[in-house]
């Protein structure tokens, strides 16, 4: 996914990381020396937001806080309504299981006795 805003067309630049070293005139010292400048990108503060688009059409974009701030983007209203429930469906399985006669299992029982009793 693409780091720019839709709005502002805003995207990633790119710049220095400068690293620093001694102690500045103002604080005593004799002044700091650049050690070291890599590059680096800055990038757009973008936020994921549920807005309404000029077609009426409501869908989630990516857009910078600054676009959030000025006012570019209509936010959407919340949902009112409620999802329909889903009707209980009975597998196919299930219903064949249901269908089928009930047996009854015939085991044999032990009675244990007490010894010295006769059955």
């Amino acid at each position: 996914m693409s780091r720019i805003c839709e709005l502002t067309g805003k995207r990633p630049c790119t710049g220095n990381h400068i690293w620093r070293s001694g102690k500045a005139k103002k604080k005593g010292g004799i002044g700091t020396h650049v050690t070291a400048i890599t590059r680096r990108r800055f990038f757009p503060n973008l936020q994921r937001v549920k807005a309404v688009l000029p077609s009426g059409e409501i869908r989630y974009i990516r857009v910078t806080a600054n676009a959030i701030k000025q006012g570019l983007v209509t936010k959407a209203p919340p949902r009112t309504w409620k999802k329909p429930e889903a009707k209980a469906v009975v597998a196919p399985v299930a219903a064949a299981v249901a269908t089928k006669p009930k047996t009854a299992i015939k085991t044999k029982s032990k009675t244990k006795t007490k010894p010295g009793t006769k059955a």
